[in-house]
């Protein structure tokens, strides 16, 4: 299974339940990595798309504990044991974590692959994802070049678990 997320310098992801910032390329990326896939989400992250609808061409799944959620075509699950469960209907490389941030701490062990757009800013964030480079089971293992939109520096990098 993997994870796709963009942190700031202090792994911030969000504030408000909203990006801390939009990188036309990181939204390419997301979209490029993403499309065809499954995407596992809360229900805010879902209710922070557009219209608060699925994401196009991807198998969208939401946890939520509201049993009445309508997930506007998403499959709704209310617990982890049920979202196990309908994991296992998919291929585990085709599993991509989209967040937000009780989810990623929720499913983060049960991930092999981080996918990481690290921005070199510290916003203003009330969202957290964990530090990955302090935790030992994780390992860098791709760092792309120095990215830059206007005066925003970013790379593109990728985790593994060890």
């Amino acid at each position: 299974m993997n994870l796709i997320v963009a942190v700031d310098k202090n792994w911030g992801i969000g504030k408000n339940n909203d990006l801390l910032v939009r990188i036309p390329a990181d939204q390419k990326f997301f979209r490029e990595t993403t499309i065809g896939k499954v995407v596992v989400m809360g229900r805010k992250t879902l209710e922070s798309f557009p219209g608060q609808v699925p994401l196009k061409g991807r198998t969208n799944i939401v946890l939520t504990h509201d049993e009445n959620y309508d997930g506007h075509g998403a499959i709704v699950v209310n617990s982890m044991d049920e979202l196990k469960e309908e994991l296992k209907k998919y291929d585990d490389e085709d599993i991509f974590v989209i967040g937000g941030e009780k989810i990623y701490k929720q499913m983060l062990d049960m991930c092999k692959i981080a996918h990481v757009t690290k921005i070199d800013y510290a916003y203003d964030a009330d969202a957290y994802f964990p530090n990955l480079d302090e935790l030992d089971e994780w390992e860098l293992v791709a760092d792309s070049e120095e990215q830059t939109y206007f005066n925003v520096i970013y790379h593109f990098n990728m985790y593994k678990r060890k």
